[in-house]
């Protein structure tokens, strides 16, 4: 007891002591100041005191809360809450008791509970109806990513056309075209916000479209057209033209909503793959490897393929993770899936699995970002070429590589070398610099050279010095739509030259176009055939710089004709003269099918042109018939 007084005593001491000392470091230094914000030191407001009891309240009749409701038609009304919590027993007790009705073929609940998630869903009903409610859903109009105030064609610039038209314009084509501004614009025009023409389904139209831009090497367009759709509201063929968009851009995973809508839909190995993959990332690592694991152990797929889907099923990082070698040992083919899952894990497939492969896989290197530079810079070529990517696009791409150390040969000599095309200290270096560009390849890829070199030609000043070169230059200028670049090489272009045969269908002018000179031309042509020539005589005649009689006899001297009628030209010429763009392009595209220019006619260019130019689409009409003049 005398202890404890003692301790105490002793801490009142030390608590005189500490205020003391604290007493005097306050008289040192002044009043303190508060680093409270203004107001926040003021005291606070006195507490009021409680209220007296009272009586205890009257029992009343329960509230009547409201919710809101969802009648199916985006119209929300409130509506009075269910019955009472209290009311819950007697829906309880009236559960029923017993045995339960297993489904067919199951006859323990073991062997419920082993059967794959999507087959225990779909057999007790809990197959999702969609996966974004109702009221949320996009209707089924205007499907597309361009509107006409982003150079879309008009939305319902389809929708009165013959449904069999437009599905045997789009359908019937294979997707490869020998112009590079004709796949310019059946792109625009298949990307554009459309409705679907009577008596043709909004899905059907959607796919159809999907479907052209894949063959075209367009899976970037395609995957956003199919994303312009719910998943819940597609039917068989749009699933199936999401499923190739989605492969073709390495996008696995982005087709699983799709895939959890319509799970029904294929039986194949890759479908059961995919459905394993989906699992895993949807939480169900152990059903989802156990899919790929079954599929191993019953051989029915690849080994290559089964052990890319598990390598990418264990990226999920939701357990069952496992280290997983791929083997392209015997690996002699290379499909479509199978080389999205090879992107898509960041490996470079052997050259053994890609020698059959030729360019069929040049524009999804060319756009994956996910690819090497290196590899995407050899692919750019082709796809500018084809219209796949834009000059400022590969320009970018080149930036890209120049900017890297790691990326060697081939493709870091390329960046070398347009960078001197830009910045080199003369003019004559800088063309020496494009030249040497456009001289490293050959065909199409040598075109492909001139999109990636637009640009550092039109910065070259024209001189008389490079009237040998103007022909190119001026290609190059207007592989990307530079005319107005173009046009500035006028005074320097000879009469009848290749330079002067552009710009006579280039420029936006209407004046006739001197025979003679289109005569010097034509002797100076060293084509096949005198190809070019045509094409010169079929686009000046489309854009009507032509007489009908200085036409005549300039096509007689070729031995070629632009007469006769077709199912198509009729179709084309009757879409024009009803002023319907969006149907023009599509017929355009189909009438420009082939992989060389040699494969399109007079007739054909000269309807096509005169079509364009009479819908509007005249600056797609003149740089589609300088393209023909300058690859024909």
């Amino acid at each position: 007891m005398k202890l404890s007084v003692a301790l105490a005593g002793l801490a009142v001491a030390g608590g005189w002591w500490l205020g003391a000392v604290g007493g005097a470091g306050a008289l040192a230094q002044g009043a303190p100041e508060s680093l409270l914000p203004p107001g926040f030191d003021r005291p606070s407001r006195p507490a009021r005191p409680a209220p007296s009891p009272s009586a205890a309240p009257v029992a009343s009749s329960p509230a009547r809360v409201l919710q809101p409701r969802f009648d199916g038609l985006g119209n929300d009304a409130p509506t009075a809450s269910p019955t009472p919590v209290g009311a819950l027993a007697p829906v309880l007790a009236a559960v029923a008791k017993g045995p339960v009705a297993l489904p067919e073929g199951i006859n323990s609940f073991d062997q419920l509970m082993a059967l794959p998630p999507e087959k225990l869903d779909r057999m007790l009903g809990l197959i999702p109806k969609y996966d974004i409610p109702p009221a949320a859903q996009r209707a089924l109009r205007h499907i597309g990513l361009l509107d006409e105030g982003e150079h879309g064609m008009p939305a319902q610039s389809l929708a009165g056309q013959n449904a069999s038209l437009v599905r045997a314009a789009v359908a019937g084509n294979a997707g490869q075209m020998v112009s590079r501004w004709g796949h310019i614009l059946l792109r625009r025009a298949l990307a554009s916000r459309l409705d679907a023409p009577d008596g043709m389904a909004p899905t059907e139209f959607a796919a159809l479209r999907a479907s052209l831009l894949l063959r075209m090497g367009e899976q970037d367009t395609a995957r956003a057209l199919v994303q312009d759709v719910d998943p819940s509201l597609y039917d068989a063929a749009l699933a199936q033209a999401a499923w190739h968009a989605y492969i073709a851009t390495a996008d696995l995973t982005g087709f699983c909503p799709v895939l959890q809508s319509q799970p029904s839909l294929r039986q194949d190995a890759e479908w059961q793959a995919m459905r394993g993959i989906c699992a895993t990332f949807g939480g169900a690592s152990a059903s989802g490897m156990g899919e790929l694991d079954r599929m191993a152990a019953a051989k029915s797929a690849p080994r290559i393929d089964i052990l890319l889907a598990q390598k990418y099923a264990g990226a999920s990082g939701s357990g069952n993770r496992r280290t997983v070698n791929v083997e392209w040992e015997g690996v002699t083919t290379m499909t479509p899936m199978r080389y999205g899952l090879t992107i898509a894990l960041g490996i470079t497939p052997p050259e053994t699995a890609m020698k059959d492969s030729g360019t069929r896989f040049s524009a999804v290197n060319a756009l994956a970002p996910m690819l090497g530079l290196g590899l995407r810079a050899d692919a750019s070529d082709s796809a500018g070429a084809h219209g796949v990517l834009s000059s400022a696009a590969m320009v970018d791409l080149y930036a890209q590589v120049y900017n890297n150390d790691d990326v060697k040969g081939g493709p870091a000599d390329r960046a070398l070398l347009l960078r001197d095309a830009y910045v080199g200290i003369t003019p004559a270096d800088r063309l020496t610099a494009i030249q040497q560009l456009w001289d490293g390849a050959q065909g199409n890829a040598r075109y492909g050279r001139m999109v990636l070199t637009a640009y550092a030609a039109a910065r070259l000043t024209p001189s008389a010095d490079m009237a040998g070169a103007a022909g190119d230059l001026i290609a190059s200028m207007l592989a990307a739509g530079l005319d107005g670049n173009a046009a500035m090489w006028r005074s320097v272009v000879e009469l009848g030259s290749d330079g002067w045969a552009q710009l006579a269908v280039a420029m936006p002018v209407t004046q006739k176009v001197d025979v003679a000179a289109i005569e010097t031309f034509i002797d100076r042509d060293k084509s096949e055939n005198k190809h070019r020539s045509a094409m010169l005589v079929a686009g000046l005649s489309g854009l009507g710089r032509l007489d009908d009689g200085a036409r005549a006899d300039l096509l007689k001297k070729l031995s070629t004709s632009v007469d006769g009628r077709s199912r198509w030209s009729d179709a084309i010429d009757q879409a024009a003269n009803v002023g319907n763009p969006t149907l023009v392009a599509l017929l355009v595209g189909l009438g420009m099918q082939g992989d060389a220019w040699s494969r399109m006619t007079p007739r054909y260019l000269m309807h096509i042109v005169s079509a364009l130019q009479r819908v509007g689409l005249g600056a797609e009409a003149r740089m589609i018939a300088a393209e023909a003049v300058a690859r024909g």
